[in-house]
């Protein structure tokens, strides 16, 4: 899946531009935006989501709704973006106290059973239909509208009728809900991209808009004590861990919220709630709130250790709490979700490199573990689509661990943007000035990559090879991904006389880190090649890295 915040974003302060990332200036290519297995013990990716049938026709469901009920339909579509990046969810519990959410519109409790009443229609309709689901969130929306006194078509005063439908009860929390997840997304606007790049789904920028409701506070506020790339929002919510080899931290693991982030962040600091978690990440992952230090128990799963759901390592912690050796970071968004933001997982797997190396921990598919690994009998998160193996190859490779290349098959050329690397009597690389060399974004094959930015230029990137014979032969690429890469990166073929023989256009956004098969294509003796061309849709970049013949 494709969803991406329009540039302009660059002018919230708690968001991030489509674009840019960690120290990177605004045209480099660092990763900001993607989705494998729920089992921490699976191997394999996810096939790509089709954007076209997730997200198709979600524009007219809103607006369908925005009519009937009279709630402007960039309300809608903005509160829908906060609460689920638009995608259709199935409610799971994961604190105690709080009702799953449901749908595009995530309502739960009191407001899925009012909105299903307003609109006449059955929970399980409601809960498992798009088009209700929304016209109930409208009906409920308008519900708390009729009993305040304000201009229907001032987007900005609807924030009091949306923080009524929000259920969070912590004031800061609700504010930066409202100014940032919610408002946020209307100043700067969000669009979902089908496979080709054309967009299925948009809510356009309307960056004047700000809305009526109590204004964030401006204190600064200070990093996480334990990891720098955190905001330290301390929770009340945890213990001292117990002495001995049982209070040593010795796994990570891996949650969702089943909720958007500042609901997460502020159900976890109440002190009503009496759950927390260490850390939480939003779900762009352009922040990271810590919540109680790594050297105290926050109270995250209910579960004690039983090492037969976990392949029988660390049966020394057999019976214990399994809050007492973890560490534990919840992630704003669903068990259910379908596609997670690969900035998120960059992030998270940032932390959880930074977690390991403090803690001495083993950096393995047994000691960053999902919850439901843990506790399957009451929980699934963080679901099927969590990518665990792209998650725990980025981990490590974070931590300094450059995992070896896969052995190209027998009879297979393989070209790297590393001239060094190719064997130059049958592979070479040629690009401009233009392109820049990095190693930025883990993933990579060899030794780093190219990148450069869209623009409607011939100077393309030339992977060229050498055949004694004509024949035909199957392509793959391999490169980094990310939200700032082209969701239709053009791979032309050209055979030795110069002929186009083919072209490609990849989706750069997913499937980075592995060899992606563009198609077989006929070459003839000599040097044929295949060129990356930065001509796409500007405002994003390319990627160079590896092809492989064969």
């Amino acid at each position: 899946m494709t969803i991406r915040p329009l540039r302009i974003l660059t002018s919230l302060a708690l968001l991030v531009p489509a674009c840019t990332g960690d120290d990177q200036p605004a045209d480099s290519d660092a990763d900001l935006g993607a989705a494998d297995d729920n089992d921490s013990t699976a191997d394999e990716e996810l096939p790509e989501i089709d954007p076209g049938a997730q997200f198709g026709g979600l524009d007219d469901e809103f607006r369908d709704a925005a009519e009937e009920f009279g709630v402007p339909m960039t309300i809608l579509q903005a509160v829908g973006y906060a609460e689920t990046q638009w995608q259709m969810i199935a409610g799971e519990a994961e604190f105690e106290g709080q009702e799953p959410a449901y749908g595009v519109m995530a309502l739960r409790g009191e407001h899925l059973g009012l909105g299903a009443g307003l609109i006449d229609a059955s929970l399980e309709d409601v809960k498992n239909d798009r088009r209700s689901n929304i016209r109930a969130a409208a009906a409920v929306l308008r519900s708390y509208a009729d009993d305040l006194e304000f201009d229907r078509d001032d987007l900005g005063a609807w924030a009091p009728a949306i923080a009524s439908m929000s259920d969070i009860a912590v004031e800061d929390a609700l504010v930066s809900y409202i100014h940032h997840d919610v408002y946020g997304a209307i100043q700067g606007g969000i669009a979902v991209l089908d496979l080709a790049g054309a967009p299925v789904a948009q809510l356009k920028s309307e960056a004047h808009v700000v809305p009526d409701f109590t204004a964030p506070s401006q204190p600064t506020l200070a990093p996480g004590p334990d990891y720098a790339g955190s905001i330290w929002r301390a929770s009340p919510n945890y213990s001292a861990r117990p002495s001995g080899e049982t209070g040593k931290v010795k796994m990570v693991i891996i949650h969702t919220c089943e909720g958007n982030y500042s609901g997460c962040w502020g159900w976890l600091v109440n002190s009503q709630a009496g759950v927390s978690a260490h850390y939480v990440v939003k779900e762009d992952g352009s922040e990271i709130s810590q919540l109680v230090k790594e050297s105290n128990k926050a109270w995250h799963i209910g579960a004690t250790y039983d090492c037969d759901l976990n392949a029988k390592k660390e049966c020394g912690l057999e019976g214990y709490n399994c809050n007492n050796f973890t560490v534990g970071i919840e992630h704003a968004g669903f068990a259910s979700q379908k596609t997670w933001n690969s900035n998120l997982i960059n992030q998270s797997a940032k932390l959880t490199c930074d977690i390991t190396k403090g803690h001495g921990v083993v950096r393995d598919k047994y000691h960053i573990v999902a919850h439901a690994q843990l506790q399957p009998y009451n929980r699934t998160d963080p679901g099927a689509n969590w990518p665990w193996t792209t998650y725990l190859n980025k981990v490590n490779e974070y931590c300094g661990v450059q995992l070896p290349s896969e052995p190209a098959p027998t009879g297979t050329i393989i070209v790297d943007s590393n001239a060094s690397n190719n064997d130059p009597a049958k592979a070479k690389i040629t690009v401009s000035g233009n392109w820049t060399s990095t190693a930025s974004t883990p993933g990579y094959y060899g030794s780093g990559y190219w990148f450069a930015n869209t623009a409607p230029v011939s100077d393309g990137a030339e992977f060229s090879f050498y055949l004694s014979a004509a024949g035909t032969k199957t392509i793959d690429a391999w490169w980094t991904s990310g939200t700032n890469r082209s969701s239709a990166a053009p791979f032309v073929m050209f055979d030795s006389a110069g002929v186009k023989v083919g072209t490609v256009n990849a989706n750069q956004q997913t499937n980075g880190g592995k060899w992606v098969q563009l198609g077989t294509f006929n070459f003839k003796a000599g040097w044929n090649k295949v060129v990356v061309s930065r001509w796409a849709a500007e405002g994003f970049v390319v990627i160079a890295d590896a092809i492989r013949v064969r």
